[in-house]
């Protein structure tokens, strides 16, 4: 009897025992919640402040007029930035141009036919390396490339310019996409004849194709709202795009004219440029939810 009642009241002690523990770690992980979504929520703040501004500034004269007319005269009222919306989009295009085979390829070699090689690791380093370098270094380089070659600011210059940002993150994210197809699926392929060749071409690539959608959606939404590069390359225009060879012409963009009539004196055109910024954070948004929709559909 003593003997069963020493092990009940032991096993009341360990019941107890193991309940405050599980307590314990319930009010830490509500308190943990609470702290992790306290700081979310502070983050978004500067986020949401931004969205704010933006619309209380630039929902007033948010209209169809904007997007069809060219910028008026400095004391004017109304007019539009269709130059700058076209020219932002010819730039972007020109830069997607150039970056995304350079930078498709590049990944294929670091992931398919050069993995573990010396010249792979030192693609890889030098792409982390041009991640970080400053936009307005790409500028620079742009301007040393393109402007004084050719001796004038063009879309084509302000293009090149775009494809220096963009090429770091078309690189990375094409080559985890290419990373992440199962190497069982290139073994089968080679073991029915195919080459290294056609493995890559027709199975692999297609298979990692969202992952390389995705990182060219998001190099295009970084490209959309950079300045500094185009001030050195694209520069600016108040008129409009006639025809191709207006592509080695400076041509507007929305990020410069947001920076220039930002500190003009006209209100009309500070009206301008508040519009201006509220297309430019809705077109990075749109351009974002694309690429988080094409990144949820995978093949494997």
């Amino acid at each position: 009897m003593a003997n069963s009642s020493d092990a009940a009241i032991a096993d009341s002690q360990l019941g107890s025992g193991a309940y405050s523990v599980s307590s314990k770690r319930r009010i830490f992980g509500k308190v943990m919640t609470v702290l992790a979504g306290a700081c979310a929520a502070i983050a978004l703040i500067p986020l949401a402040s931004i969205i704010f501004t933006l619309v209380v500034n630039g929902f007033s004269r948010f209209n169809l007029e904007v997007f069809t007319e060219l910028p008026p005269p400095p004391l004017s009222d109304g007019g539009g930035f269709r130059n700058a919306l076209i020219g932002t989009l010819i730039t972007v295009f020109i830069g997607s141009l150039i970056c995304v085979p350079f930078g498709v390829l590049a990944a294929v070699y670091q992931s398919e036919f050069g993995r573990g090689s010396k010249l792979a690791s030192v693609i890889r380093f030098c792409t982390n390396v041009l991640s970080g370098v400053p936009s307005i270094i790409a500028g620079l380089f742009a301007y040393g490339l393109v402007v004084l070659v050719t001796g004038t600011f063009s879309a084509v210059a302000g293009g090149v310019a775009l494809s220096v940002l963009m090429l770091p993150i078309v690189v990375r994210t094409a080559e985890e996409g290419l990373k992440s197809i199962p190497m069982d699926v290139r073994r089968a392929a080679v073991g029915v004849g195919a080459t290294n060749f056609q493995v890559v071409w027709k199975i692999v690539l297609p298979a990692a194709l969202p992952f390389i959608a995705t990182g060219v959606t998001l190099a295009v939404a970084r490209a959309a709202g950079e300045t500094a590069p185009l001030l050195f390359t694209a520069l600016f225009n108040q008129y409009g795009i006639t025809g191709l060879e207006d592509i080695w012409q400076p041509i507007a963009t929305l990020s410069v004219m947001i920076y220039t009539y930002s500190i003009s004196p006209y209100q009309n055109q500070q009206e301008l440029a508040w519009v201006a910024a509220l297309v430019v954070v809705l077109l990075i948004l749109t351009v974002s939810i694309i690429s988080r929709y094409i990144a949820r559909r995978r093949v494997y």
